[in-house]
């Protein structure tokens, strides 16, 4: 179901084929009950505040649900009050359209009831036999689509009322935010798994296939005679087999490493480290693994910056830190080099903080002339 409101559903050509004219229905049938609520309920609400209506209030942002699919939360209010007020007057056609779907209804099932001594009476004619009342039940099954477009006209229009009274501008802002905030967290997770995926697919493939190359080009070295014309050929074929192989791995790494997939955090960050050419000092408080997308983001914060630090800071040594507090993930590198570090000069640092804020993390960097410069990367957990 693709529409997400009655009135996207209602200009479709498929429209009495889908569920919408029968929630529309459940909605109109059921606002007169929620307005004898309201009814009820304003008085004491004019007394008390916001806070007596905010029960009805509730009950209605559920039941819109059935014709308008967006949602949203937000304290209570004197929307709410009006709200109340103006159901009074809501119920008044779903009442009309109550009393004609009863009489269509009856038309529909009067050649089942009627007999000799058993009139089926319609106000306007009677009729005692099936016969006689055919050409009813015939206008009732004509009439019935047409109902149920009107049922979806008036919850779209009490749909309408009800979310400007319930869900002010500022409420439906904040729904859209929360919405784009969403959507891009998953566009993040499904990237991270499709970069998971590639990752997967180089090692278990084309590394293997070039390993295998290594070792068929390494026998077929060891049988030519030394003397022979294609030896040195071979041998320098074996030789950039080998270096393919090097860059194809550290290729691999940077996509994804997999010290990060088996072993965690802590483990690639030692990894790091380890193939950092200016020393590195690691030190990791995570007691246990964060969500799979975080701790991702994580591992590439501190790559990026250890690469910037190797490029450009004249570094001797660095820090690594990465602890897990109170459900927040922080890493921080910091090294020991000439600072001046702006992420506006460049377009790794820039990148890394677009990925932490769709996680809902952020990124800072602190880099003052004459050092140090510390990037540092928080994320919710």
């Amino acid at each position: 179901m693709g529409e997400r409101t009655i009135w996207e559903s209602a200009g479709r050509r498929r429209f009495l084929l889908t569920r919408w004219p029968w929630r529309a229905t459940a909605y109109v049938l059921s606002t007169p009950v929620v307005a004898l609520v309201s009814l009820t309920a304003l008085p004491f609400a004019l007394v008390g505040g916001p806070a007596v209506a905010r029960p009805v209030a509730l009950l209605e942002r559920r039941r819109l649900r059935l014709v308008d699919a967006a949602q949203a939360g937000r304290p209570a209010s004197w929307w709410d009050v009006g709200y109340l007020c103006a159901v009074a007057f809501l119920a008044l056609p779903s009442l009309v359209l109550a009393l004609a779907l009863t009489l269509v209804l009856a038309l529909i099932s009067g050649p089942f009831f009627v007999a000799p001594d058993r009139a089926l009476a319609l106000g306007f004619g009677e009729a005692r036999s099936v016969s006689e009342a055919m050409p009813y039940a015939l206008a009732g099954l004509a009439l019935f689509p047409l109902l149920l477009y009107l049922f979806a006209l008036v919850a779209g229009v009490h749909a309408t009322i009800a979310r400007a009274l319930l869900y002010p501008s500022g409420t439906r802002l904040r729904t859209e935010l929360v919405r784009v905030s969403q959507s891009r967290e998953r566009l993040v997770t499904a990237f991270d798994a499709e970069r998971r995926r590639i990752e997967r697919d180089l090692h278990d493939g084309a590394q293997q296939r070039v390993v295998s190359l290594i070792l068929r080009l390494g026998v077929a070295k060891l049988e030519l005679p030394p003397d022979s014309p294609g030896s040195e050929s071979v041998a320098d074929a074996h030789s950039q087999a080998k270096q393919l192989l090097v860059e194809l791995r550290e290729f691999i790494h940077g996509i994804h490493p997999q010290a990060l997939s088996d072993l965690g955090l802590p483990a690639a960050l030692r990894e790091l480290a380890d193939r950092s050419p200016i020393p590195v000092t690691v030190h990791c408080a995570v007691p246990q693994r964060p969500p799979g997308t975080i701790e991702g983001a994580a591992y590439f914060v501190v790559a990026e910056a250890l690469s910037n630090a190797t490029k450009h800071s004249g570094a001797t040594a660095i820090q690594v830190a990465a602890s897990l507090r109170h459900n927040v993930l922080t890493v921080e590198v910091t090294d020991d080099g000439h600072g001046g570090a702006d992420a506006s000069h460049g377009s790794g640092l820039t990148g890394l903080a677009d990925r932490c804020a769709a996680l809902g993390g952020t990124l800072s960097l602190s880099s003052p002339s004459g050092g140090p410069t510390t990037v540092r990367a928080e994320f919710p957990c």
